[in-house]
């Protein structure tokens, strides 16, 4: 028997996944061109050609120590790599120690909480959010507290932010580019929530940081920029990982990088590794540390993700959805046609048509599409949509 805690967490967990796994029995049935499935975060671009020439040139040198264990924090050339190339974008002065390499983004949040959390701490989160979040928060003894953001724009409420932090109140988890709204949040809102934060360490006598989760930092469109947290915050914690932006999903290769006030910085970076450590996440895969080494500043070309993005947003909104577009990601999250998301998205199943409902995001109202997948998916698609539409709106 499993525990009690684990088999609660499977009934209420991800309905990204529980979606995706009713399209698997729908295409079985249907046939996979019949089934427009818009539900999995799963980048379909090939990494940037570099990539597999730096894996061959790696793995045929003669370095003996390349497969061994190595600093729990990383490889130090690695991590100088980033920091530099994370110097060069922020005209900061980070260095070796500033980076940890770990495994994934997922794997950096979980070691940051575990490392930052005492019991009955509370971490905000910023809805729509990653339904991951609370279950990371809560494996260190955390509570997620949610608080919504703009309907519509998806941008910071800080009226509510400030009303919900409290002298327990350990850290404010943000996620820009957002999964699954893909806005950015702007720099303007950026800096007044770190004023906010400064105000509320004062006032409360506490220390807050800021956690960024940036797995979509480079999947932007229309020229946006997303503002550098490492510029803005006093206490920042930055969980980056190259799944999207190199389109290495697969290999769970990422990073911390730690930028503090505080005068127990090194008790904060050693906390962070010892954590990446007792976690079992030690070491990061070395092959992939290597690899990030030698293509530090390359990304994908995100223009076929922008090409999906368009001819479908322009269709849904012809067809009367109302739909934002989104700045980043390869997300949107439009709202649904009846109030009860969970209902409309189970309806959608019958034009075959496959999302995610807002309520797994804390967002309910909404839904969410993935069109990181084949245009002829997304084309295909554009009737079925009209069909749902119209059977709400006849």
């Amino acid at each position: 028997m499993i525990s009690t805690n684990i088999e609660e967490k499977m009934k209420s967990a991800s309905w990204i996944r529980a979606m995706f796994e009713e399209g698997a029995k729908m295409k079985k049935i249907y046939g996979e061109k019949n089934v427009f499935d818009f539900t999995l975060g799963n980048p379909n671009l090939p990494p940037p050609a570099s990539l597999k020439s730096s894996i061959q040139k790696i793995i045929t040198e003669q370095d003996s120590s390349m497969h061994r264990y190595m600093n729990n924090a990383g490889f130090e050339d690695v991590r100088l790599a980033i920091a530099n190339q994370l110097n060069h974008s922020t005209n900061l002065t980070l260095n070796q120690k500033h980076i940890i390499m770990t495994v994934g983004a997922a794997g950096a949040l979980n070691v940051i909480l575990k490392t930052i959390l005492n019991p009955q701490d509370q971490v905000i989160i910023l809805a729509p959010y990653f339904v991951e979040y609370l279950f990371y928060i809560e494996n260190h003894g955390g509570i997620p507290v949610s608080v919504k953001t703009k309907p519509g724009t998806f941008q910071l409420d800080l009226e509510k932010i400030k009303e919900s932090i409290t002298k327990t109140t350990k850290a404010i988890m943000i996620n820009s580019p957002n999964n699954p709204s893909g806005a950015i949040y702007s720099q303007e809102d950026l800096e007044e929530l770190s004023n906010i934060i400064r105000m509320k360490n004062r006032e409360l006598g506490t220390k807050i940081y800021l956690i960024s989760d940036e797995p979509y930092r480079e999947l932007v469109y229309d020229q946006k920029k997303v503002p550098h947290v490492l510029t803005i915050f006093d206490d920042v914690l930055m969980a980056y990982s190259y799944s999207k932006s190199l389109s290495l999903a697969g290999e769970r290769i990422g990073y911390i990088a730690v930028k503090t006030s505080l005068e127990s910085e090194d008790l904060l970076i050693t906390g962070l590794t010892f954590s990446n450590r007792i976690l079992g996440f030690v070491n990061a895969p070395a092959l992939f540390q290597k690899v990030i080494k030698e293509i530090q500043g390359e990304a994908i070309d995100v223009t076929p993700y922008q090409e999906k993005r368009d001819i479908l947003y322009q269709n849904l909104k012809k067809i009367g959805y109302n739909i934002t577009k989104p700045a980043g990601t390869f997300y949107f999250f439009v709202e649904s046609l009846i109030k009860d998301d969970i209902l409309f998205v189970k309806k959608a199943l019958e034009f075959r048509l496959l999302f995610v409902p807002g309520s797994g995001f804390g967002y309910p109202g909404y839904f969410r599409l993935s069109y990181c997948t084949d245009m002829e998916t997304i084309e295909n698609s554009i009737a079925s949509f009209e069909k749902l539409y119209k059977h709400y709106n006849v």
